[in-house]
């Protein structure tokens, strides 16, 4: 084969990034650490699946749809959701996950030179979309484990687009209330696109969490985000969305890609809004597995972090990546946290009783190692 000069052609920025690597799929996992079974407590997945609702599209699907495209832009389900929150459908924007739409937001304010802010332990995909698109991601440190809100206003200047804050936040379970949430967007006065990252909300169960839609209604630079993988048990399907003041929409649909999102997760996401009992359901899950990790966790004297999601934090004694490779060759899967700059901490997703009882077995037999 001919060699050509690939550095030549390729950004700075994407030269000096470093490609996320997924862990391998779960069959290969099983060989490599001798297990037969590998309870799943690393992604937040939601262990109750999808509503109902959703199970009863996915069966009764036709094979034949499969050489059909779906319909470009989600029509149906734009529609759907803008009635369930009172919004206009052109306010709606989907994307293939969380991931596609936070690409769009920063392709349409950002340009070489400008920068996005967020925290420094976070959703890391904010900054990774950024930084390989040759926008510098500005990371404001974390205090108390939340996002510091004195601290990012100081940090706003002339070049900064775009404000991402994920609330709650993965990975601590942090959240802004409303007032305090109302405060900032008043402070920032219009100076960047404030993006609140909701992907957990529905887990809230707190009165005062942000009604974000009525906000955007007093400061049209709020951008929310929601997606159907946490709560509505879709992950494997791929499918999140954004709302944002008009003007804002129409600037962001320009750079969103029509036909990104697949014709089944079109489907099943519009059955199930909005599933009360399936929310109720999970939200009663967690409830239980919190409560039953958190005496684990003083059993053993580990420090825990967590408040709304379907996922704590646990201080581990030893460094958190032994501790992850000596629980999956016990068959459990947790997130080690070093990658996400919170170095001797596990965060553990909320399985079902089954694979928690599994961790909390696994576990203290891993600490009694030493």
């Amino acid at each position: 084969m001919k060699a050509f000069a690939l550095e030549r052609l390729v950004p700075a920025h994407v030269r000096a990034f470093e490609a996320y690597v997924p862990a391998p799929p779960d069959d290969v996992l099983l060989r490599r650490f001798g297990v037969t079974h590998l309870h799943r407590l690393n992604n937040n997945e939601n262990p109750l699946g999808p509503p109902p609702a959703a199970r009863a599209v996915l069966a009764r699907r036709d094979a034949g749809e499969a050489a059909l495209y779906p319909q470009g832009d989600g029509w149906h389900l734009r529609r759907t959701l803008a009635r369930h929150f009172d919004l206009e459908p052109e306010q709606v924007i989907l994307g293939n996950g969380a991931s596609e739409v936070i690409a769009f937001v920063i392709k349409t304010f950002c340009e070489p030179g400008d920068n996005i802010l967020t925290a420094d332990r976070t959703f890391a995909v904010y900054e990774w979309m950024a930084s390989f698109s040759g926008i510098e991601p500005r990371l404001v440190p974390l205090l108390d484990h939340g996002f510091d809100d004195v601290g990012m206003l100081r940090a706003i200047e002339g070049r900064t687009r775009v404000v991402f804050l994920c609330n709650p936040n993965n990975p601590t379970g942090s959240w802004w209330d409303h007032a305090r949430l109302a405060r900032f967007l008043a402070a920032v006065d219009g100076r960047a696109i404030v993006v609140v990252d909701e992907a957990y909300a529905e887990f809230a169960e707190a009165p005062g969490f942000p009604d974000s839609f009525a906000l955007m209604r007093q400061h049209p630079n709020l951008v929310v985000f929601r997606s159907f993988s946490k709560m509505w048990g879709l992950a494997g399907l791929r499918i999140g969305w954004m709302a944002a003041s008009p003007p804002v929409a129409a600037m962001v649909r320009k750079t969103s890609i029509s036909y990104s999102v697949n014709l089944l997760a079109l489907e099943a996401a519009r059955a199930t809004v909005w599933d009360l009992a399936h929310i109720a359901a999970t939200q009663a899950h967690c409830r239980a597995m919190r409560a039953g990790l958190a005496a684990l966790a003083g059993r053993l004297g580990l420090e825990m972090l967590g408040g709304i999601g379907n996922f704590a934090m646990l201080r581990m004694p030893i460094p958190d990546t032994v501790v992850h490779r000596r629980l999956m060759a016990r068959g459990v899967m947790a997130r080690a946290m070093t990658s996400f700059r919170y170095a001797g901490w596990l965060r553990v997703s909320f399985g079902d009783a089954e694979a928690m009882a599994a961790f909390a077995a696994a576990l203290e037999a891993v600490l009694a190692e030493g």
